[in-house]
């Protein structure tokens, strides 16, 4: 299984959206009333969230791929037969 690099600021941004639409579903479902209004500040205060989160994981990654040794991967050094032509 191919393994992904984990994004915490894509997570925080799926949560609030996914909050927004909870919050828009059980306004739906008439089970309880939410303003019009009060969506917007949750959605853009959590993308706003994930933003900071995702520049805070790229600083924390750029100073850790720096501090690693910059040296250059070993090269197979067996000969190799001539390609015909």
């Amino acid at each position: 299984m191919l393994r992904h690099e984990f994004r915490p600021g894509k997570l925080v941004a799926g949560f609030f959206l996914t909050l927004a639409g909870i919050t828009y579903a059980g306004d739906a479902g008439d089970a309880w009333d939410t303003p019009w209004f009060a969506v917007i500040p949750m959605v853009v205060g959590g993308l706003c969230l994930a933003g900071v989160v995702g520049l805070l994981t790229r600083a924390i990654r750029n100073r850790r791929d720096s501090r690693r040794t910059n040296t250059p991967p070993k090269v197979d050094q067996t000969p190799q037969p001539p390609i015909p032509h």
